[in-house]
């Protein structure tokens, strides 16, 4: 199961953080995107344990912290970052007048209560000062061992409950002023070279996908498996969908070179052998592995397998 848990584990968090229908539906110059959707994995049998999981590790927390009810109300959520504007995130659902009080109440303590309009419509400016930990405006988390930083909203952040069944936050006013004007729809772009990469699945459950490159430029130089990969791979695309009663999980990476597409299959291949030689590993694990398959075709390796939710829930409930 330790095995296991290491595969399926590299698989999902080979995103830093969910249903578009095809690369028009993101910006074409987006740094990453991310969309969950919380209503098909409500109705999905293979998403419903996923969601329970997801539920007891942190919606109920914040129901009881911020008195919202995001498990009746939330149906999706989208976000995604151009680079140097930071973050847009869209949260689309029957949005209640209990949830959107408890909002204000936030924007009272944090913001500013006079409003402002746009395309008829208005929005507040949120303030964090009690976030930054130095003058670069950069909020550290340190959960689990797990550091997010969220650059963009740390001295402040503008938010719109004026449309129906959506509420916007955005890192900037201008970007505001972008969502309320097109009524919350995203403005995709055409693909072009560079373009970041989006796995589809009719029963899409989580979509998520990055420009590695800007996590390279970061590196402390440190020659482990996971710095390398980051700097040999200018995308990472991700999917987790409902097949069946299987979740099917998908990566790709886009590399530096085709050969590097190779070298990196290779090593997948490898590992996965390895992991298949432990005796002690269940059959039902064993399984996984035998049929996850490792594709390299030009500069894109893709990574593929399906798994029971239940397994999927005990490995990352451990």
């Amino acid at each position: 199961m330790r095995n296991l848990k290491l595969l399926i584990s590299t698989l999902l968090l080979a995103i830093t953080g969910l249903a578009v229908a095809d690369a028009g539906d993101i910006p074409g110059a987006a740094t990453w995107y991310l969309h969950v959707d919380l209503k098909k994995m409500r109705s999905e049998e293979a998403g419903k344990l996923i969601y329970d999981w997801f539920r007891d590790e942190a919606l109920d927390e914040v129901r009881e912290e911020a008195g919202i009810d995001i498990d009746k109300e939330l149906d999706s959520l989208t976000g995604y970052s151009l680079e140097g504007q930071g973050p847009v995130f869209l949260f689309e659902g029957n949005i209640s007048q209990e949830s959107r009080d408890m909002v204000m109440t936030l924007i009272a303590a944090e913001g500013d209560l006079k409003s402002k309009k746009s395309s008829g419509k208005s929005y507040y400016r949120l303030t964090h000062d009690g976030d930054k930990d130095d003058e670069s405006g950069t909020a550290n988390i340190d959960k689990d061992k797990l550091e997010v930083q969220l650059n963009a909203l740390a001295k402040e952040s503008w938010i719109s409950l004026d449309l129906k069944n959506k509420v916007i936050l955005t890192a900037s006013e201008a970007q505001m002023k972008d969502m309320l004007k097109s009524g919350g729809k995203i403005a995709g772009g055409s693909s072009h070279e560079g373009a970041l990469v989006v796995l589809t699945a009719e029963k899409a459950l989580l979509q998520a996908g990055m420009n590695s490159s800007t996590l390279g430029a970061d590196d402390d130089g440190d020659s482990d498996w996971d710095s390398n990969i980051l700097r040999n791979t200018r995308q990472v695309a991700f999917l987790v969908a409902a097949a069946a009663d299987k979740l099917a999980i998908e990566a790709k990476l886009i590399t530096t070179e085709p050969e590097m597409a190779q070298s990196l299959a290779s090593v997948a291949r490898g590992l996965i052998g390895l992991v298949s030689l432990n005796g002690d590993m269940d059959a039902e694990a064993a399984a996984v592995l035998r049929d996850t398959t490792v594709e390299a075709k030009g500069n894109a390796l893709s990574i593929s397998l399906a798994v029971d939710p239940g397994l999927v829930v005990a490995t990352l409930s451990e």
